[in-house]
């Protein structure tokens, strides 16, 4: 790697004098946790996503808001939910800290994303939601999920960690048919907010509930109690809640982060574009791109091993490394860590194509403040090893 080339991470947030400028303001308000700019920065996410009807809570975390929202549709002990094997572990785990299990089945081979399909014959008279994982960036088969929703009378929540803002059938993700919708807004995604994320729902009920334990079960706003100008110091516990809020400081940098939304887009397009067009060439299976009339966000850019590649997966990840370049893999499916395997007895012939996606997969660099020269180096070091 010539000396004058710095490492290229596989992401970078992307943040500027506007965010500092927010979180200053934040800091020089004296309110710096959950209040004011928490509020302005749901009703801006319900205004982006364009639906008056909906309900959107800042939490500290996409885990808290999934653990919330599963909560809240009251699932338990006996319960199964069914999600795919092909995602961090945080879409399941929140499912196993209520008592109820996890139901593991396969993916699309080609979008990686949940197989409706299995997800139908997965269900038993114990299944009381389903949990699609929109990959990288590219929607789930949503009308399908919902429709078998419907049909088994089953609830959806749906892990849009990677989908802000991606489409499914012509509409933003947060604003389909399902009962609640969960964002991430961590370091390395479309937008961030250092960690947080937003839970969306249409459901008042599911909206009051998931608010009173968001913070410790408390039947009042903590920020109304404390901007009151008569005493107002009264509260009552009415569940044994979580301490989940989102700060003022972290909504502040999301409040910006939100208006760069669109540009942030249309560079993860412009570099998709790019990766497709450099790469396609060489022997490895390419992202799938969106429906035709919908988006992908691209959160991540995801190549794959072709049969007649002559370098494995890891001597790929290691020459890239040497050549300064980071890479990562999405992911380690569920099925082969330690805990979801031995618990449920599950190996790598239940999930044939998330098994050899796995095998082949490298998460190459894709950010917003990736400059066209460093896509460049990424697309010469690829040809160099793989051509």
């Amino acid at each position: 790697m010539p000396a004058e080339q710095p490492f290229l991470p596989f992401a970078l947030p992307e943040l500027g004098d506007e965010e500092l400028a927010e979180i200053a303001s934040a800091l020089k308000s004296g309110w710096v946790t959950t209040g004011p700019k928490t509020k302005r920065f749901e009703a801006a996410f319900a205004a982006f996503l364009g639906d008056a009807q909906l309900h959107c809570l800042a939490v500290n975390s996409a885990t808290a808001g999934l653990h919330l929202a599963l909560e809240a549709l009251g699932i338990g002990p006996g319960d199964e939910v069914i999600t795919t094997t092909h995602t961090f572990t945080a879409t399941a785990e929140v499912v196993r800290y209520l008592g109820a299990d996890v139901v593991l089945v396969d993916v699309d081979p080609v979008t990686l994303c949940i197989d409706p399909r299995l997800v139908e014959a997965a269900i038993t008279p114990r299944t009381k939601a389903i949990m699609p994982v929109h990959y990288a960036g590219l929607a789930a088969d949503m009308p399908a999920l919902l429709a078998l929703a419907q049909a088994y009378n089953l609830k959806v929540v749906e892990d849009a960690a990677h989908a802000l803002p991606t489409t499914s059938a012509g509409q933003l993700i947060g604003t389909l048919g399902s009962d609640v919708t969960v964002f991430s807004f961590y370091a390395n995604k479309t937008m961030t907010t250092g960690e947080g994320g937003m839970v969306v729902t249409r459901d008042s009920a599911l909206a009051g509930r998931m608010k009173v334990m968001r913070l410790h079960g408390i039947n009042r706003d903590a920020f109304d109690r404390f901007q009151s100008k008569t005493p107002a110091w009264y509260y009552e516990v009415v569940a044994p809640g979580f301490k989940y809020n989102l700060t003022d400081i972290a909504a502040a940098i999301g409040l910006v982060q939100l208006t760069k939304l669109p540009r942030f887009l249309e560079r993860r397009q412009y570099l998709a574009a790019r990766y497709h067009e450099a790469l396609a060439s060489l022997p490895l299976i390419l992202p799938a791109g969106p429906p035709a009339g919908d988006v992908h966000a691209w959160h991540l850019y995801v190549i794959r091993l072709a049969s007649s590649a002559k370098v494995t997966r890891d001597e790929l990840v290691r020459a890239l490394s040497d050549r300064g370049i980071g890479t990562s893999v999405h992911y380690v499916p569920l099925h082969r860590q330690p805990y979801w395997r031995d618990r449920y007895e599950l190996t790598s012939a239940m999930f044939p194509h998330s098994d050899a996606a796995y095998q082949s997969m490298v998460s190459i660099p894709l950010f917003t403040a990736m400059t066209d020269a460093d896509q460049d180096r990424v697309i010469a070091a690829l040809r160099e090893v793989l051509g």
